[in-house]
This record gives C-alpha cells, structure tokens and sequence, in this order.
C-alpha cells in the first residue's frame, strides 16, 4: 500500500501541508481511485490488443481454408478434364485404327468391282469357241485383254515396257542373256515376264534379257 502510495504521489504531486487531514483523506483516495483507473484503462487496452490478434488469427484461418477449397475445386475440375480427354483421345484412337482396318480390307474394293466384269467376261469365252468358232473366240479374247488393260489403267497400274532400254535394277531382273540382234549391247533384248508398277512404284520386276555382243558382231 506504501508503495502504491509513494509510486501515485510521484505521478500525482500534491500538497499534503496545506490540507485537513479529511482532505488529505479524500485527496488520497482521489489518487488511488486515478491510478487504479489508469491501471484498468491499460489493462483493456491490452485486451483490446488480444482480441485483434485472435480475430486476425482466425480470419487468416478461414481465409487460407477458402483458398484451399478453391485448389481442391480446381485440382477436382483439372482431373475430370484429363479424364474427358483421354477417353475422347482414346476414342479417335480406336475409331482411327478400325478406319485403318478397313481401308486395308476394303481399300481395294473398286478395283476388285472392275476386275469381276473382266472375269464375266472370261467365263463366257467358252460359249463363244463353241458358237462361233476359234477366230470369233481369238476376237473376243483381244477384247477382253483391251477390258482389263483398262481396269489397270484405271487404278494406276501400269505393264513396263522395258524392250532396248538400259537395265534397272529398281525395274527388271536378269534371267537370261541374249545374242544383240538389232539392239545395243548391254541393253533389254527380251521379256520373258512381264513387270508391272502401281503409281510409278514397282510391285513386280519384269523378267528379262540382256543383249551381249558375240565374237561375230
């Protein structure tokens, strides 16, 4: 209580001489009851300054648990969006693979069509020796070979023509060799198989043979 008193008379100076003792009573009681309030003003004050903490405490709380709901929103949207596109992509995939398929099995389709008209064609060549004879069926079988060069001609297949021309390897295949009688040396004097090419691309070499000099030439 001394002390107290002491410490309140240091901040609030008063005159005690020149007071009645109920003066001096009331005076230092007016000096507890401003250093008691003093006291409690700064008390609230660090109360105040409590609570500011704790509110902003739980308001960075909520604010950091909004922004992680917001990413697990995100990660979830992200995942259903991966998920969508790999099934769209495996999707194309398959259809892209069956299209691959059938153009395999099927991509020869108009061809065979052409070719089956020409082998109508050949069947009936029989009737035609007996009805009207082997010069009639020698006609009718030109007409056919004329059929199907056109059937090649249109799906892009093309019979080499490769007599007197230089040797190919990308074109022919040597199977015999020749004396050169009316063609140069070292060129094609024969064809013994036929080549064909598809599109400027060879699918069968032409079987040939090559023009050497002999010892009389």
């Amino acid at each position: 209580m001394a002390v107290r008193f002491l410490t309140a008379t240091r901040r609030y100076p008063i005159d005690l001489c020149g007071l009645t003792p109920r003066a001096v009573t009331r005076s230092v009681v007016g000096l507890f009851s401003t250093a008691a309030e003093h006291r409690s003003a700064g008390d609230d004050c660090q109360g105040d300054d409590g609570d500011d903490d704790h509110c902003h405490s739980v308001t960075h709380f909520r604010t950091l648990e909004l922004r992680a709901r917001k990413l697990e929103e995100q990660v979830h949207d992200l995942t259903e969006r991966y998920k969508r596109a790999q099934a769209d992509s495996d999707n194309v995939r398959r259809r892209t693979q069956k299209f691959v398929e059938d153009a395999k099995i099927f991509g020869i389709q108009s061809f065979c069509r052409d070719i089956v008209e020409v082998a109508d064609l050949l069947e009936k060549s029989a009737e035609v020796e007996e009805r009207d004879g082997v010069q009639q069926l020698t006609q009718y079988l030109t007409h056919i070979q004329g059929r199907l060069q056109g059937v090649f001609t249109k799906h892009g297949l093309e019979k080499m023509s490769p007599v007197g021309a230089a040797y190919d390897p990308y074109q022919h295949e040597i199977v015999c060799h020749t004396p050169a009688e009316g063609v140069e040396p070292g060129t094609i004097a024969v064809v013994k198989q036929d080549g064909y090419m598809l599109h400027g691309r060879t699918i069968r070499h032409a079987h040939v043979g090559i023009a050497v000099k002999t010892q009389e030439q």
